[in-house]
């Protein structure tokens, strides 16, 4: 076995349907007294919901949470908790949202719920990501990391299969890498072995019905666990390319991430054999980038670069984009099998193996 180090993230996580009947507890156990609720305008409603539940507790909502985290989003957003008197933060949604609470908590201080509408797991760690000037960067930080999670299936019933299938594999890409990542350890390889499995059994049982709360209890349980590796250890080319892709072409964040992860699983296949087998064996496939692909397709979900909005004049530039500032990686990154890479990413081709 390898030497390791293995530093545990905090979190409190309430998990359970319902369990968002217990917000107003949580923000009392933070010893805080208003919460200003966080959104995208897609969901607004639901925040009322949650804000009427807060009743006095709630200083109002902020509802112009957008994808990748624009800096003057964030900043207007620190400006009116800071004006309402908002003494926490109630992040709900997807990581859009949760990554506007970590914003606001980054530069203020503000302590952060997270109530989690999909799979994307980043409320489980403290990574955040913030686009300036057409780039997005990211950092880790712990005073980002939510205090209390509360993961509640009956939240997700809003989603719609083809999202709840391309959020899931998003999660998926968490526990990936971390089966690689150079600070790895076996703590972290249990989680993301069984988080992938719990989200290779929960994604096509959403897609057949919507409406099985346990097949979403089960994707949340798998999103939790994935996030948790994804806050615990680092990242890879998969996530650089993702991150290049979605801060400098402002392709959706879940659909980008499904779509790429094949073929960032192919490309580092021959330098990690066994974390390679550890997702084909949790998928129940030969191949892990096969059945990552097949998994996808399989579900209704985009698997071409083309299919999201990607030009084909723009992959030669998130090529040198992604050549930039790299992650740690199993396979030293190659100009030309980088760009096929990317091509084969654009068509929507079957990674060989």
């Amino acid at each position: 076995m390898k030497d390791f180090v293995y530093n545990g993230q905090p979190a409190r996580v309430v998990f359970g349907v319902g369990s968002l009947a217990h917000l107003g507890r949580e923000i009392e156990t933070l010893g805080a007294r208003k919460a200003l609720v966080l959104c995208t305008p897609e969901q607004r409603a639901c925040a009322e919901n949650v804000a009427d539940l807060l009743g006095a507790r709630s200083a109002g909502i902020f509802d112009r949470a957008v994808m990748h985290v624009p800096i003057e989003t964030a900043r207007e957003a620190r400006e009116v908790a800071r004006r309402l008197g908002a003494d926490c933060a109630v992040a709900v949604g997807g990581g859009s949202t949760t990554g506007l609470g970590k914003a606001i908590a980054m530069d203020s201080g503000l302590p952060i719920i997270a109530i989690p509408t999909t799979y994307a797991g980043s409320e489980m760690t403290p990574i955040y990501g913030i686009t300036e000037g057409g780039l997005k960067k990211t950092g880790k930080d712990p005073r980002v990391l939510p205090r209390a999670v509360i993961y509640d299936p009956e939240l997700t019933r809003t989603l719609p299969a083809d999202l709840s299938v391309t959020s899931g594999i998003n999660a998926i890409a968490h526990a990936a890498e971390g089966l690689y990542a150079v600070d790895g350890n076996p703590i972290m390889d249990l989680m993301a072995q069984e988080g992938i499995a719990a989200l290779g059994q929960a994604l096509p049982a959403i897609h057949a019905n919507p409406a099985d709360i346990e097949a979403r209890g089960l994707a949340l349980y798998g999103a939790w666990l994935c996030g948790t590796v994804l806050g615990n250890v680092g990242m890879a080319l998969h996530h650089k390319l993702c991150h290049a892709l979605g801060g400098s072409f402002n392709l959706p964040h879940a659909q980008t991430h499904t779509i790429m992860l094949p073929h960032a699983l192919a490309y580092n296949a021959g330098a990690a054999p066994r974390a390679m087998q550890q997702i084909a064996r949790a998928l129940g496939g030969a191949s892990a980038a096969q059945a990552v692909f097949d998994l996808a397709k399989g579900n209704g979900a985009p698997v071409a670069l083309k299919e999201i909005g990607m030009k084909p004049d723009d992959l030669d530039r998130a090529c040198e984009i992604a050549l930039q500032n790299q992650y740690p990686n199993p396979r030293l990154l190659e100009r030309a099998s980088l760009r096929q890479l990317l091509q084969d990413a654009f068509e929507g081709t079957r990674p060989a193996a």
